[in-house]
């Protein structure tokens, strides 16, 4: 039984619509058509331009600004200003963990759309990736790991931390291509695989903490997190899954994440910041997002092009391969060899997973199964404090819910 708890032309697109994604004058030289109005006899006169700029350097013309550069907006009220950022408080609650081998090209990252030269958020720097990762609570406690899902960031579990730090120690960290983490071009350090992510969690991990740890997911990395947990049981007390994917229903991701893995399409839509978080954070549930928590999702795709490529790197990733990665765990949770204690807390509000099936499934692999009636599909996000307190109680075996 489930328990309940309480296409336009390269100049209209980059220099109207996409204004934060350049920095420096425009490349040296390019065409562009534009479209006048009808004529009496129906014809459409065409004017071309070809803009030049005055540089001579093609180094100096960057798809995103340098990464110590920031990204030149910050919010206030939700208007751009100079006053600080909601983003800018998260960030100095948190430090950057140094983990998992950067391997590939050497050479400077373009952007895919029109080989122009990234700037340094889309580079891999040094040897290895830079994490984003908040902690808090007493190192001696015991370790709870907290992974955000697709597409999301750790600032999403910023209740469930402050609940969790009385009796734990609480980690939450970006994924690469997230957040305040490394975003490097796809080709250029890391590729965005489902195989990458496992390989470069269990290297995080292993660099935040050598004891075992409880470790909970939401959403659509939750079968990269079973198949590293799969491979390392003996790291492992606790699992806790969060709206995962787990029927055969759910092995499609819903319109508004697979629309970034579109070729040129997604380019397009991933780089407006209001369709890349906003829409995808408020879609799938009853999650109204405030204005300073959205300023905060909205940061790494106004600070430059790469975290939009990276979404769509893992879009196309996650299209690939869930399918597989969903068959294969479930097959990890219902053998009779997985000695993790799981539950499954579920979201009822969900609108891009459907429910049906979900208790079944929970009956037949023997995992306990924690309803949440108010939540959707982001559950840290609606009720945040109450999860907090759910994962406390999970991970202390008091089953008072």
């Amino acid at each position: 039984m489930a328990i309940q708890a309480k296409t336009p032309s390269s100049l209209d697109l980059r220099q109207l619509h996409f204004p934060f994604l350049f920095s420096g004058p425009p490349p040296s030289s390019y065409l562009c058509t534009l479209f006048k109005p009808l004529t009496p006899h129906g014809q459409r006169k065409v004017l071309r331009l070809t803009c030049k700029s005055n540089s001579q350097d093609d180094d100096y013309y960057l798809v995103d600004a340098p990464f110590s550069a920031g990204d030149g907006f910050s919010f206030s009220g939700g208007k751009y200003s100079d006053e600080p950022s909601p983003s800018d408080e998260w960030f100095k609650q948190g430090k950057m963990v140094k983990a998992h081998l950067i391997l590939g090209s050497a050479d400077r990252a373009k952007d895919p759309i029109f080989g122009l030269k990234m700037g340094a958020g889309s580079q891999a720097l040094g040897d290895l990736f830079r994490w984003f990762c908040v902690e808090s609570g007493n190192a001696h406690n015991p370790t709870v790991v907290l992974i955000h899902g697709f597409p999301s960031q750790a600032y999403s579990y910023r209740k469930v931390v402050t609940k969790l730090s009385k009796n734990f120690r609480a980690i939450a960290f970006d994924w690469i291509g997230f957040g305040f983490s490394d975003k490097p071009q796809p080709r250029y350090g890391f590729d965005y695989t489902l195989d990458e992510y496992v390989s470069a969690l269990k290297s995080v991990i292993d660099e935040m903490t050598v004891d075992k740890v409880s470790i909970v997911v939401q959403g659509y990395f939750s079968p990269v997190v079973v198949k590293y947990a799969y491979n390392h049981q003996e790291k492992l007390k606790d699992l806790v899954l969060l709206n995962p994917p787990l029927t055969a229903t759910h092995v499609n991701l819903p319109s508004a994440l697979s629309i970034f893995s579109n070729f040129l399409l997604g380019e397009i839509f991933s780089q407006d910041p209001l369709r890349a978080s906003d829409k995808a954070l408020t879609s799938c549930g009853p999650y109204k997002m405030k204005e300073d928590d959205a300023m905060v999702y909205r940061r790494p795709y106004l600070t430059s092009g790469s975290a939009g490529f990276a979404l769509n790197a893992i879009s196309r990733s996650m299209k690939k391969d869930l399918k597989k990665y969903v068959e294969d765990m479930r097959m990890v949770l219902l053998d009779q060899n997985w000695k993790v204690q799981t539950t499954l807390c579920w979201g009822q509000r969900d609108r891009w997973l459907s429910y049906d099936g979900v208790e079944t499934f929970c009956k037949n692999s023997g995992h306990k199964l924690i309803e949440l009636p108010m939540a959707g599909h982001h559950v840290q996000e609606d009720c945040g404090e109450e999860l907090g307190e759910i994962i406390s109680a999970v991970i202390s075996r008091k089953r008072s819910f």
